[in-house]
């Protein structure tokens, strides 16, 4: 077959293959565009999912009537102002968009400058385009596309319902709403609107565009994050890790305010947080990577929706240490607002729940079954009510008070100044014991045993744990060969003190089995670690005397990351005042 060239209309719908792929697509083009244009208000409108109508209106600089052709043609664009295709500092720069959304509907672009006194107006329809004329029309640009796709059935097909293409929507304009709080935002989805209204361009600015678009529980639960190295610069916030959700939906990357979905930034997110959220949950977060433009290459992906950095190591390593900063820094450990609203939740008896009335006779009667419960509710003495205990400590300025009770020897119950704490000893502890090994490994003391442990175990298990010898060593776990199947354990970590040596030993094998090689050697220590904290944390079911409790309190709140144990579930929650004089109906 001779080679051909093709029709221009066909040449563009290739285009808006590539760029538009659905009505989303249509709104994060036309949306950056009103940002490149200086916007500083912007309406978005849908109907019907954007299949009938997608009208995008800002208040930019706006153009003149020589632009209207110029601005539908592929490949013009106003924003290289070089042919340098590193050197881009607009959301938009191929000068495909506006052809690509013409060739498959019914566009009308009108628009004014702030010099002239009408605006001009150009409709094309599925390519064709018309003669500009002037119509009236305030400073800005309004771009309208209708019947999205209607020229071609096998793609309108291949949109989702109503509902699913609005949410895409949305979601596009809530992430690029979080990089320009200065801006404006309305969003109005078949006649139901949404508004970001604008912020001051600072931090508490920023931090309230985050909790509109992040959910109103975000400001009070994230980390203000800034960090700096060689030319790239971090910015944003991060979530306490007991705030997470369960979905990765609440995460957003924004590379010199483009908002973008790359794998080495998910990567470096999920590293940052490996110690802090279960496996299964995920941290919310928002994060804003400024660099050169030089430096980062945006031109990978027809969509923009990826980039690529000229030192991919470094941005991940600047990201996983701000983070690891950040979360573990000198505030002391933080949980989520909502965990009080979870606990406050679970206290409260069903509102729907019927009374049940008991007859009294003579005196005051018990409820059936009230002593019963009321035995089995194991509460050890309190710290100022047992005979032989020193005078009572004071919960004044103390974050996790003093300790009043032990909860069926498994939780600590303390009081502070503003109201009560509960506390899962055994999760505590374990934290701060793989924290303690954390700092000490490549230097933990070890202790030699008298009597080495001899552990027998599979072949194929004392294999692993041979090959992984010196990363044991790294934590004073010694480990030799000692037959077919066979260990010899002659050292143990000192922080461990006393504890089951073949069953560490065995749960480490089973550990290295689930995780084979591909973990990274630091990832695969900090497991080693957790596994290790594990053995030695306090259990439930042992009875603490006051001071024990007392003495844990205080090495977590001096403790950053001790507000979640090392599979990420919190370590305690609080109920202020406020909280139980709600529970008691009191307010």
């Amino acid at each position: 077959m001779p080679i051909r060239r093709l029709p221009e209309t066909l040449a563009n719908r290739i285009a808006a293959g590539e760029v538009v792929e659905r009505p989303a697509s249509v709104v994060k083009e036309l949306v950056e565009n009103a940002l490149d244009a200086g916007a500083r208000r912007i309406e978005i409108v849908l109907s019907r999912g954007g299949r009938e109508l997608i009208r995008v209106t800002d208040d930019g600089h706006g153009m003149g009537p020589e632009d209207l052709p110029l601005a539908v043609e592929r490949h013009a664009t106003s924003k290289l102002p070089s042919d340098d295709l590193l050197d881009i500092r607009f959301l938009g720069f191929r000068g495909e968009a506006l052809p690509s959304i013409a060739s498959v509907s019914r566009l009308t672009l009108t628009s004014r400058r702030a010099r002239d006194d009408l605006a001009s107006a150009l409709t094309v329809e599925n390519g064709r385009a018309g003669e500009v004329r002037p119509v009236p029309h305030p400073k800005g640009t309004r771009v309208e596309a209708e019947l999205l796709f209607a020229q071609l059935p096998a793609r309108l097909k291949f949109l989702k319902s109503e509902r699913a293409e609005n949410e895409a929507v949305a979601e596009i304009v809530r992430r690029i709403a979080s990089a320009r709080p200065d801006v404006d935002f309305t969003l109005v989805l078949d006649g139901r609107s949404v508004r970001y209204a604008a912020q001051n361009m600072d931090s508490a600015g920023l931090r309230a565009r985050l909790s509109d678009v992040l959910g109103r529980d975000f400001g009070p639960n994230a980390i203000e994050i800034a960090a700096e190295r060689e030319g790239f610069r971090l910015t944003g916030f991060a979530g306490v890790p007991t705030y997470n959700r369960a979905t990765a939906s609440h995460q957003l990357f924004l590379v010199n305010s483009r908002p973008v979905k790359d794998r080495l930034l998910l990567g470096a997110l999920r590293a940052a947080y490996s110690d802090f959220v279960p496996r299964d949950r995920h941290p919310v977060v928002a994060l804003f990577v400024e660099a050169d433009p030089q430096d980062v290459d945006v031109n990978v992906h027809p969509a923009k929706a990826e980039v690529r950095f000229r030192d991919a190591a470094l941005v991940r390593a600047l990201i996983v240490s701000a983070l690891r900063n950040a979360l573990g820094g000198t505030a002391g450990p933080r949980i989520a607002t909502t965990g009080a609203d979870f606990a406050a939740q679970a206290f409260r008896a069903p509102s729907h729940a019927a009374r049940p009335h008991y007859p009294v006779r003579g005196s005051l009667a018990l409820q059936p079954g009230f002593a019963e419960e009321q035995a089995a509710f194991d509460i050890a003495p309190s710290a100022d009510t047992r005979a032989d205990a020193e005078e009572a400590a004071e919960p004044a300025g103390l974050p996790l008070g003093a300790a009043k009770a032990q909860l069926h020897d498994t939780y600590i119950l303390a009081q502070n100044d503003d109201g009560l704490v509960l506390v899962d000893m055994h999760a505590a502890h374990e934290r701060l014991v793989f924290e303690r090994l954390k700092k000490e490994r490549g230097r933990a003391a070890s202790q030699v045993l008298l009597v080495p442990e001899v552990v027998d175990l599979a072949p194929d298990e004392a294999s692993r744990i041979l090959a992984a010898a010196p990363e044991l060593a790294e934590y004073g776990l010694g480990v030799e060969p000692f037959g077919d199947g066979t260990v010899l354990v002659r050292e143990t970590p000192s922080a461990l003190g006393d504890f089951d040596i073949k069953g560490l030993v065995l749960d480490v094998a089973d550990a290295l089995a689930e995780w084979g090689a591909a973990l990274p050697v630091a990832e695969r220590l900090d497991r080693l670690a957790s596994t290790f904290a594990c053995h030695h944390s306090i259990r439930a079911g042992r009875r603490l005397k006051p001071e024990e409790m007392n003495a844990l309190l205080r090495q977590i709140e001096a403790e950053p990351a001790a507000a979640q144990c090392n599979h990420g579930r919190p370590t305690y929650v609080t109920l202020s005042r406020t909280d139980l004089e709600k529970l008691f109906q009191r307010r």
